[in-house]
């Protein structure tokens, strides 16, 4: 019986340092992502985004906030590198109390595309046929400038990015949409940052 207790013993200790082992592996797999990930992200082109309207850093004048026009500013970036099939743009708030607050999602921009004219109207563009404005947290496929609660000044995010397809996605995309279908297909990226507090 002693013998038996002892097999038994050392069959169990066996499988709980199998399960250790495992564990380890996987979170060494997993840390192997996110090093790829990273790795993915540092060798991706820089793509270089202004504005006439506000420099990086910079307060967004009022006129493209809900204290204003609340329209959207004019957009600049350099040629996209060979092989860009479409652009997507995306605008968040990282500060928002919430977590991050998205204020404007847009995708196939046309790669011979370089620039968003003021108050962009995508609809009634050609230039911009066959762009799409998917869903921001407002709740509508539009811009929504910063409305920031009384406090410190947000920062907000103009990212541009080159794709090596078009979406296959329509308006109801959300930004977490859009950047699941973006993974692996980035050609290059750039960011504009204003700030704005009320």
């Amino acid at each position: 019986m002693k013998n038996i207790a002892k097999i038994w013993s050392m069959i169990f200790i066996g499988i709980l340092l199998s399960l250790a082992f495992c564990g380890n592996g996987k979170q060494a797999n997993m840390k192997e992502e996110q090093k790829l990930a990273k790795l993915e992200e540092f060798q991706t082109n820089k793509l270089e985004i202004s504005s006439s309207a506000f420099t990086e850093g910079d307060t967004i004048p009022v006129k493209f906030t809900c204290d204003g026009s609340d329209v959207s500013p004019v957009l600049t970036w350099v040629a996209p590198p060979e092989g860009t099939k479409s652009l997507a743009l995306i605008c968040d708030d990282p500060d928002a109390p919430r977590g991050t607050w998205v204020h404007w999602v847009l995708f196939n921009i046309p790669p011979i595309v370089k620039s968003l004219s003021e108050a962009v109207e995508i609809n009634k563009e050609d230039s911009l046929k066959g762009a799409v404005e998917g869903l921001t947290d407002f709740g509508n496929n539009s811009y929504g400038g910063p409305c920031p609660p009384r406090g410190p000044a947000h920062r907000y995010f103009f990212k541009i990015y080159a794709l090596d397809k078009r979406l296959d996605l329509n308006a109801t995309a959300t930004k977490s949409d859009v950047e699941k279908a973006m993974k692996g297909h980035i050609l290059a990226m750039g960011q504009l940052m204003g700030t704005y507090k009320r």
